[in-house]
């Protein structure tokens, strides 16, 4: 199990999520909007079938963050980051970009060169970490638009834009 405390973060474990922390995802991403819930299914199967490239941070007991990633299946050096979610309590720290640097320095994440990951246009905390990711990692920074809000959502969503940071080595 990759794991590890965060010095200046109280003690912050960052772990491979396992089953048992499917239904405290779910809790967690419903205290995060604008964060989509996704079904309580969906958030086991995120941490037993993606653990390698999802992690969940955890203090006294209580998850206080969790990122949600795969790997593409047709281009096994891109990682997708589907959500990325932190508790109120553990915000402004850091936690986020660490969470991103643990899963890349993973064994897991070895082959990687590019992380892709969907952004909406007002979301200013998800822009200013991958573009700081971006910066950490001296990788190029592109987006563009990606699924449309009438075209892919009916009108249900905001649009989404494709990020696209890479290539660059994974943090060791």
């Amino acid at each position: 199990m990759y794991g590890g405390f965060l010095p200046g973060l109280e003690s912050i474990e960052l772990r491979l999520p396992a089953l048992e922390d499917g239904m405290s995802v779910f809790q967690l991403i419903e205290t995060c909007p604008p964060l989509d819930t996704n079904s309580s299914y969906c958030n086991l199967l995120q941490c037993s079938h993606f653990a390698n490239t999802s992690v969940a941070a955890h203090m006294n007991g209580e998850m206080v963050g969790f990122i949600s990633g795969h790997v593409i299946p047709e281009r096994q050096d891109t990682l997708f980051v589907w959500q990325v979610a932190v508790a109120e309590q553990a915000r402004g720290r850091g936690l986020a970009s660490r969470m991103l640097t643990h899963i890349l320095a993973r064994p897991h994440c070895a082959d990687i060169a590019y992380l892709e990951t969907t952004i909406t246009q007002d979301n200013q905390a998800s822009w200013a970490l991958f573009r700081s990711l971006a910066k950490a990692l001296s990788a190029d920074f592109q987006s563009a638009e990606w699924m449309d809000k009438n075209v892919h959502f009916a009108g249900q969503h905001d649009t989404e834009a494709l990020v696209r940071i890479g290539p660059f080595n994974p943090p060791s």
